[in-house]
């Protein structure tokens, strides 16, 4: 089925699967004991679809190995898989839903609207990483998280009152955070390969300015980076943040800024001819980046020193 099932609400896919309908509107909690004893048409399956919710998945003991950038791990615990809104999926094998544990919690963007919780979002930048970067629990975490999403199904679960929505959001918030706080976790327990990927993006760093890309494609993108190092630009660049202070963006501008230094120090090169040679289209966006960074022009730099 080459279309894409598109699933505009929490009622819809608890249609979809054959459930009950939803005690909330805007957010709902499957296990995937609820799920694998049902019927469903054959064609239900392997099918690609997207929904307008943000998805979190847990599965519990993967078995076998999971890729992780370039290379292959295995894990014996609980992971976590988190999605934005329109992201699409693909259903599982039949026999793909035999013996497997977890839940998925769907939450509808407007469960969020008027609250904190929805200018916060976008900090949440796992949302935006790949399925082969997801979150790997100890089971002291896992027990953890499991306490608190429970207490989001007792909240929506029950009569809704005044309190409802400020204690489910707030649940939701506090599970984000741990989730926020065991990702930093799993940098941290990774440096030994998190270091080596710092030292291959650097070194594709240096590549493209020394290539003719620079000149051809203009300054490289996050995007470029996550394609060669085969992650997320998301990911690489929180990893990036956790290892050396600053992301993407921010490694990208500090070369430049080093480069046009040695260029301004060391020639009699025009300001528009510099900036050219390091990816800009106009001299005017080289300026007011080498400005914000160093405090000075171009110019002014050149003839301080």
């Amino acid at each position: 089925m080459s279309d894409i099932l598109r699933i505009k609400s929490i009622t819809q896919f608890h249609e979809i699967l054959g459930l009950p309908s939803p005690n909330h509107p805007l957010i709902s909690l499957i296990q995937d004991s609820d799920v694998k004893n049902l019927e469903f048409d054959d064609d239900l399956f392997e099918i690609r679809f997207s929904s307008s919710m943000y998805t979190i998945m847990f599965k519990d003991k993967i078995s076998g190995s999971l890729g992780y950038g370039r290379n292959s791990y295995d894990y014996q615990e609980g992971t976590l898989i988190f999605a934005n809104p329109n992201q699409v999926f693909t259903t599982p094998k039949k026999e793909d839903l035999k013996g497997k544990e977890g839940w998925t919690l769907l939450f509808h963007p407007d469960l969020l609207l008027k609250s904190n919780l929805y200018n916060q979002m976008e900090s949440y930048t796992f949302f935006d990483y790949e399925v082969n970067e997801a979150l790997h629990l100890s089971k002291k975490e896992e027990q953890y998280i499991t306490n608190i999403i429970d207490q989001i199904k007792t909240e929506y679960s029950q009569n809704i009152d005044k309190h409802s929505q400020n204690l489910i959001l707030s649940n939701l918030e506090l599970f984000l955070n741990y989730c926020m706080r065991y990702y930093d976790r799993q940098f941290y327990t990774r440096t030994n390969l998190n270091t080596d990927l710092v030292g291959d993006f650097r070194s594709k760093l240096k590549a493209y300015f020394k290539s003719e890309q620079i000149v051809k494609k203009g300054l490289p993108s996050s995007n470029y980076f996550g394609k060669m190092l085969n992650m997320s630009p998301n990911y690489l660049s929180d990893l990036l943040k956790k290892e050396t202070g600053i992301g993407i963006k921010e490694h990208i501008d500090a070369y430049v800024v080093k480069k046009a230094k040695n260029i301004l120090l060391s020639s009699n090169q025009t300001v528009g001819e510099i900036a050219f040679t390091l990816g800009f289209e106009y001299p005017q966006s080289f300026t007011r980046m080498f400005k914000k960074k160093t405090g000075y022009s171009p110019n002014e730099y050149r003839a301080m020193n």
